[in-house]
């Protein structure tokens, strides 16, 4: 096996792999010598002369350098990485999947004293407070470093950490532990869990550490037959009662007549006010879920495994919960947190292309507030996301979940209950005004959620452009995006009267003047007052699949 050890400058990564691959007999690699050895320069020379991104790139060759993982179950290779190396998603699949993961902790004053007094130059502690940069740059890493498989802390001598590690390690090989952790946070809005394979085991943990007597699990057909159904037999076979409850498919959960089947079935089997549900299913599945857990009982803990590739980046993430009417989505609602969110990108694979393509509609909107990495990736990986052809999607996917679900978390927790009216959480809106319009005059049967945002995407650079928010060139980047993607370039058959009626409904308006959400040249900006003139065009151009112009 590989063992990475990860952690903050100063926290004996180096130290500590060297002695733990002598005792091993294995080989130990320091990547950030081999950066220096393949450069012929010293990193603090690399930063001087190149700058950060350019050693950054150095260090993604390097990981990539590493190969795969030793299968060998004995320690084979241990691997210290830098510091920074696991802020990278890419670094981080990489390093994690299939490796042994050991997170070498400290307290902030105790890594500044050896920095200290080491001779060797950290470019991103130097001329600054030692004790201040550590904690800044601990702040920063902590979810990326959680995420280990293995927490080493409180520990000072090096032959006592070799032990803590060798002892963590046996611990977790007698119990058969799998699955890879991408990224564990604990955020305003709730913990947030990625990785590969580690929704039962994560569940389980998230119900032992609220005291659940038993696993309430709360599905729909599709979700419980493709994920949900393991995830309940290794919990039997953990030893706990689960009790089940599906719901309908899609948008027919959202109905307020669910909602008070749901409820009675809770009633029936006594649940109580601290019991959490276990939400297992897509975006509308959540929103359903949600609504009950935070109106039953006025409120119960609520855990959320996304099984859709547009909950995990989007719907699970911020504690939006809401069921619809025939006048319009998620008109009724409630702001109900999620205790924990546990993503598993495994549930990407078992998606239809259609739900994966759909759900890049959201990403594309993540994307054009502001996140030039997204752009990037999605541009380069999101057909093969799309599509599931590759070599590895998930990796991609993988990242693609990542930022966009923590871009999320970023925006909810500064503004949580939508009161900022001129930026905050209604910028995540983007699109969503048309979109939500299209879904409603569809039934809520015809388009999918993520495909009705692409829809509304053009439609709000078609407006932008129109009333001078939006660069020409930003609307071109957000379309030619859409179109590689293959999203919202069929023609709808629905009227421009039934939309322009859904739109007046939209929940987004404030003293009775729609708020758009409309593209800038690096985000977006909150408009109010737009002529409907402006907006029928663009909704004209949309039913017809024209380009906005």
């Amino acid at each position: 096996m590989d063992v990475v050890l990860v952690g903050l400058p100063g926290s004996g990564k180096s130290a500590v792999g060297r002695r733990l691959a002598q005792r091993h007999g294995a080989a130990f690699i320091d990547l950030d010598e081999r950066i220096e050895t393949a450069a012929g320069r010293t990193i603090p020379e690399l930063f001087a002369d190149d700058g950060e991104a350019a050693f950054r790139t150095l260090e993604r060759r390097a990981v990539v350098d590493l190969g795969p993982a030793d299968p060998d179950p004995a320690i084979a290779r241990v691997v210290a990485s830098g510091g920074g190396a696991v802020v990278d998603p890419r670094n981080r699949w990489a390093l994690y999947r299939g490796r042994e993961t050991v997170w070498l902790d400290g307290r902030p004053e105790v890594l500044a004293q050896r920095l200290r007094r080491s001779p060797r130059v950290r470019p991103l502690i130097e001329s600054r407070d030692p004790i201040g940069a550590v904690r800044d740059l601990a702040a920063k890493r902590e979810r990326f470093y959680a995420a280990a498989d293995v927490r080493v802390t409180g520990v000072a001598e090096i032959p006592d950490v070799i032990r803590v590690i060798e002892e963590r390690l046996d611990a977790r090989r007698a119990a058969d532990a799998s699955g890879t952790t991408m990224l564990r946070a604990e955020t305003p809005v709730g913990r947030l869990i990625l990785g590969e394979g580690i929704a039962a085991t994560e569940v389980a943990s998230a119900l032992d550490r609220l005291g659940a007597p038993r696993a309430i699990l709360v599905s729909e057909p599709g979700a419980w037959d493709a994920f949900g159904l393991s995830i309940a037999t290794s919990l039997r076979l953990a030893g706990w009662t689960v009790e089940t409850i599906l719901l309908p498919q899609g948008e027919d959960a959202k109905r307020l007549s669910v909602v008070e089947g749901c409820a009675r079935d809770l009633v029936r089997l006594r649940v109580e006010r601290g019991e959490p549900l276990v939400a297992i299913g897509g975006g509308a599945l959540g929103d359903a879920a949600g609504f009950i857990a935070a109106t039953y009982l006025r409120g119960i803990p609520l855990i959320h495994v996304p099984t859709t590739l547009v909950a995990q980046i989007d719907s699970s993430i911020g504690g939006k919960t809401g069921v619809d009417l025939p006048e319009g989505k998620n008109l009724v609602g409630a702001f109900h947190l999620p205790d924990t969110t546990i993503v598993d990108v495994a549930a990407v694979a078992t998606l239809p292309e259609r739900q994966r393509r759909a759900a890049l509609g959201e990403a594309v909107k993540m994307a054009a507030l502001g996140d030039e990495r997204l752009f990037e990736l999605l541009e380069s990986d999101g057909p093969a996301i799309a599509t599931g052809v590759g070599e590895d999607i998930l990796g991609p996917a993988a990242e693609l979940v990542e930022r966009s679900a923590w871009a999320k978390v970023e925006v909810v927790s500064a503004d949580e209950r939508e009161r900022d009216a001129t930026g905050g959480r209604i910028t995540l809106n983007l699109g969503h005004s048309v979109g939500h319009a299209l879904e409603a005059a569809a039934g809520y049967s015809r388009l999918l959620h993520g495909e009705a945002v692409a829809y509304g995407l053009r439609a709000a650079c078609a407006i932008g452009v129109a009333v001078g928010v939006t660069p020409t060139s930003r609307a071109h980047r957000i379309v030619r995006l859409l179109d590689g993607l293959d999203l919202a370039t069929a023609p709808l058959d629905e009227t421009l009267e039934t939309v322009m009626g859904h739109l007046a409904s939209d929940k987004k308006h404030a003293a009775g003047s729609l708020r758009w959400v409309l593209p800038t040249e690096d985000g977006v900006l909150v408009r109010s007052g737009i002529e409907t003139a402006v907006v029928e065009r663009a909704v004209t151009d949309l039913l017809a699949a024209a380009t906005p112009r």
